[in-house]
C-alpha cells in the first residue's frame, strides 16, 4: 500500500475539505497539526497522550463515538490535557458504503457521545473527519454547512502492519512542512508503528523549532 502526500489535484477537486493549513503558515513560527483517529482505547491512547505531554505538543483527536462511551475516562483525559476532539462517526462508518441518511444519523449519535461527558463550560467543536477518508459528494454538500470537514496532507500509514516502522518515520518526516496536517491512529492496529514513529517524529520537529497546534 502506498502512503504519500495528498496530491494537489484532490485539494483542487474538493476545496470544501480542509487538507492543510499552508495559507496560515508563518515561516518564523512553523507549526504542524497532528491528528489521531479511531480512539480512545486503553494502552495506545495513554501512550499518545504521555508522548505529546513530553514534547508539550497539542493535537486533535477524531474520536469514534462508541469508543468514547466505552472509555469515558480516556476521553476526559484528552480534553483535560488541552487537546481538541472531533467527530469520527459513532461506528466508524465508510461513507461510500452507507446510505446518506444512515451516515448523518451516525454522525449525530457520535456528537451526542462526544457532548455527554463535557462540563457546562466546555463546547464541542464542529470538526468532522470521515473514516477511511471515504465520503460521497452528496454527504459533503450537506455536512459542509454544519461541520469543518477535515482530511489530511500526509497519511502516515501507521495502521499497516506490513509497513516498516523506520520507513514510516522517514516517509512522514520527508513530506512534512509548515502547515501540514498529518494523520496517525490511536488504535490497536497502529500500535506497533506508532510507538516507534511518534516520539521520533516529535523529537525531530521539536528540535527543528516547530510547534504542534490544534485545528
Amino acid at each position: 500500500m502506498n502512503f504519500f502526500k495528498t496530491p494537489a489535484v484532490l485539494k483542487y477537486v474538493y476545496p470544501n475539505l480542509l487538507w492543510d493549513k499552508k495559507k496560515e503558515h508563518q515561516p518564523e513560527k512553523p507549526c504542524l497539526y497532528l491528528t489521531f483517529d479511531d480512539g480512545p482505547v486503553p494502552g495506545i491512547t495513554p501512550f499518545v497522550l504521555d508522548t505529546l505531554k513530553t514534547y508539550q505538543a497539542q493535537a486533535t483527536f477524531f474520536c469514534v463515538g462508541e469508543n468514547v462511551e466505552d472509555h469515558p475516562d480516556l476521553y476526559r483525559k484528552i480534553i483535560d490535557q488541552g487537546h481538541v476532539v472531533g467527530n469520527h462517526t459513532q461506528h466508524h462508518l465508510n461513507g461510500w458504503e452507507t446510505r446518506d441518511q444512515d451516515y448523518f444519523n451516525d454522525i449525530t449519535l457520535c456528537e451526542h457521545s462526544l457532548r455527554q461527558p463535557l462540563k457546562p463550560s466546555e463546547t464541542l467543536t464542529n470538526l468532522f473527519r470521515p473514516p477511511y477518508g471515504k465520503i460521497k459528494k452528496s454527504q459533503i454538500q450537506l455536512l459542509k454547512h454544519e461541520y469543518t470537514l477535515v482530511m489530511w496532507d500526509i497519511l502516515s500509514g501507521d495502521f499497516d502492519p506490513d509497513f516498516d516502522a523506520e520507513k514510516c518515520l522517514q516517509k512522514c518526516i520527508s513530506h512534512t512542512n509548515g502547515g501540514t496536517i498529518i494523520i496517525f491512529h490511536d488504535s490497536y492496529k497502529a500500535e506497533k508503528n506508532l510507538e516507534y514513529v511518534l516520539p521520533r517524529y516529535l523529537d525531530h520537529f521539536a528540535s527543528s523549532g516547530f510547534r504542534f497546534g490544534t485545528l
